[in-house]
Order: C-alpha cells, then sequence, then structure tokens
C-alpha cells in the first residue's frame, strides 16, 4: 500500500541488476517510494498509467524502444520530471546529454567504472527530490540553434567591443541548468570575457556537456584542464567530479582542477568556483546563478558581490527548480530574481559599464 505524500518513483532499465541496486538505495528514504519497476518503455507506458508515479529513472539503452524515442513520447503525450541513468560510454553520454533538451530534468551515471554504488546511493534520493519539484512547463524560449564558428550567436545581445583585460564571467546551475547555460551561452558573441562553469554533472558527461556547448555557442567551449589559460572567446567547463577555482598569477588568470571534499554534497561546486573567483578577479568580475536545488553557490555569489562583482540570480518563473537561486537572493548576494532571457543582456551590459567605467547605478535585476 502506497503512503499518502511520498514521492513516487519507476525505474525504468532493461537490467534486473540495475532495477535492484536502483532501488535498494532508495529503500531507505522516507519521503520516497519505489512504486514498480519495467524492463522496457512499453511495460513502463502501463505502469504509468496504472501506478501514477511522480518521477522516472529511464536508461537509454534498452530493447524494443531505445529511452531517448520514450521520452520524447512521454514528454508529448504524458509529461514526467525523468532522470536518465545512462552508461558512461562517449556515445551515450552524448545523447544522454542532448536528451536534456528533450525534457529530462537530470543526467546520472549508473554505477560501475569510476562510479561506485555508494556515490550513487549519496546522490540519487536528492536527485529525486529535485526532480519531483522541477517546472516542466517553463516560459517556452527558442531554442539554441547550431552555429559555425566564427559567426555570432543571436542578435538580441550587441557586442559592445573587445573583452576587457581581467573580466571573468562565473556561471554556476544545477537541476535545469545545463538547457539554461545552453540557452545564455548561445546569445554571447565570440568575443565574450572568459567565462567559467560549474555545472553538477557525472564524470564524462561533463565533456559531452561541453562538447555540445562548443556546438551551439560562438564561443569556443572546452572541458576544463588543470592550468587552462582563462582568456576571452573561451568557456571552461568544470570537469565532473573535481572542483574548478580561479587563480591570478600577474596579469594572467588560469583555472585549477583538483579533487577533494564534496561542497554543498556537490563536486564540482559552485560555491568553491565563487569563491575563488571572487578572491582572484575581486570586482573584475560577473557572478550569474541558474537553476538547481539546495544552497550551492549562494555563499559563493554572496563573497562575490562583497568583493565589488556583479551579480545575477535566476528568477523563480524561469527556474526548472528555485532552490539555489532563492538561498542567494535571501541571503543578499542578488537583489532579485532575473528572467533567464534577459541574462545574456545583463552579462554584456555589466561588462560594457565595467570597460566604460560608468558611475550610472546597474538595473533591477542586477547587483553590483
Amino acid at each position: 500500500m502506497s503512503q499518502p505524500g511520498r514521492i513516487r518513483v519507476l525505474i525504468v532499465d532493461d537490467s534486473a541488476i540495475v532495477r535492484k541496486i536502483l532501488s535498494e538505495a532508495l529503500a531507505g528514504e522516507p519521503d520516497l517510494e519505489v512504486v514498480g519497476t519495467a524492463p522496457d518503455p512499453y511495460v513502463a507506458r502501463d505502469k504509468i498509467l496504472s501506478l501514477h508515479p511522480d518521477v522516472l529513472t529511464l536508461d537509454i539503452e534498452m530493447p524494443r524502444m531505445d529511452g531517448i524515442t520514450f521520452l520524447k513520447k512521454l514528454m508529448l503525450f504524458h509529461p514526467l520530471p525523468v532522470i536518465l541513468i545512462s552508461s558512461l560510454a562517449q556515445p551515450t553520454c552524448r545523447l544522454a546529454v542532448e536528451a536534456l533538451e528533450f525534457g529530462a530534468v537530470e543526467v546520472l551515471a549508473k554505477p560501475g567504472g569510476p562510479y561506485s554504488v555508494g556515490e550513487l546511493r549519496q546522490t540519487l534520493a536528492a536527485k529525486i527530490r529535485a526532480a519531483a519539484a522541477a517546472r516542466l512547463k517553463r516560459p517556452a524560449l527558442p531554442k539554441p540553434s547550431p552555429l559555425p564558428k566564427p559567426v555570432e550567436p543571436h542578435p538580441a545581445v550587441e557586442d559592445s567591443g573587445p573583452a576587457a583585460d581581467g573580466t571573468v564571467i562565473a556561471i554556476g546551475a544545477s537541476t535545469g541548468g545545463t538547457e539554461a547555460i545552453a540557452w545564455v551561452l548561445s546569445r554571447l558573441p565570440a568575443s565574450s570575457p572568459g567565462i567559467l562553469i560549474a555545472q553538477h554533472i557525472p564524470p564524462v558527461f561533463s565533456r559531452a556537456f561541453a562538447n555540445r556547448l562548443n556546438h551551439l555557442c560562438a564561443v569556443e567551449v572546452k572541458e576544463a584542464e588543470d592550468n587552462d589559460t582563462v582568456r576571452p572567446g573561451l568557456a571552461l567547463v568544470a570537469p565532473g567530479d573535481f572542483h574548478m577555482l580561479l587563480r591570478r598569477s600577474g596579469g594572467r588568470y588560469s583555472v585549477e582542477i583538483k579533487t577533494g571534499p564534496r561542497v554543498c554534497y556537490q563536486r564540482p561546486s559552485v560555491d568553491v568556483l565563487f569563491s575563488s573567483v571572487a578572491a582572484a578577479a575581486g570586482a573584475d568580475a560577473t557572478g550569474v546563478l541558474l537553476t538547481g536545488m539546495g544552497a550551492d553557490g549562494a555563499q559563493g555569489l554572496l563573497k562575490m558581490r562583497q568583493a565589488g562583482a556583479r551579480t545575477v540570480a535566476q528568477d523563480e518563473a524561469s527556474c526548472v527548480v528555485f532552490g539555489m537561486p532563492r538561498e542567494a537572493i535571501l541571503l543578499g548576494a542578488a537583489a532579485q530574481g532575473t528572467p533567464l532571457e534577459a541574462i545574456p543582456a545583463v552579462i554584456m551590459g555589466s561588462r560594457s559599464r565595467g570597460r566604460a567605467g560608468s558611475s550610472h547605478s546597474p538595473p533591477v535585476s542586477e547587483v553590483r
């Protein structure tokens, strides 16, 4: 008998072993309940109609119908929060990251290789809670389109000249963040200041995510490596399971990629990135905190604001999950929420003011 108030989960995977591992990982969670499992999308379809789950976990490679095809059909006819749980093979990772565009709210790695059962148990329950809270019907925004380099992106944001020396843009996100980041970056010009991105994402998937962004955006995007130089026209994505920090040596910015304890249960952590940007770049930076569950990034964004940086938090209406931005606003790290569609203009506007040395007050959507 199902208990009221619990989040109901349906596990869809062709491997009986994986179904068992996922079920056992959630067994001790008082607010979660695995109401059923399915070995393929056809069985899953029937169980969705009979069991009314709140959240699905979905494999990609399955018999009779692959997970991506099923996801597209599900989002068209019976939208539900979906967490993709995929193997770490590069082609599968690429499909999993692309599937976030089709409506999945999160992606996790299957246990095995560098991703252990213990790590899955630490993160799966939190991801399911975030998925259950996710806003599936968000304001319609134009889809990013692949842009041949060096063609400039969508003309909504005009470039205001060459990048200012020392300027750094730091972006952090979690649930729903892959699509929010893609939307923002695809609207920035090729001459944008150096960009650092901390997105909560597993190992290997971060490289697929960076490669997808590189295909969509006028700026170059790559998974960060230790000691990479931060420069205009380049966006660096923190590798999954590693923290990324900004370092300054003379007139040069670079990144340090390191392991270490999880911060706010995350690695990479947005707080770690933002705190390092506050220390290294001070007022020569812009911090952007996007959709995600929890509080990661809020303290770091506050440090950036206290160091003189411009700070932006995404507003509730455009977030998949209004957790991290809300915490930042409550702390005073950002004055208020900014709609996602306005963030590219805010980023480029703050850059223009910083270069010109204007004393004009910033717009209400931005905090200096």
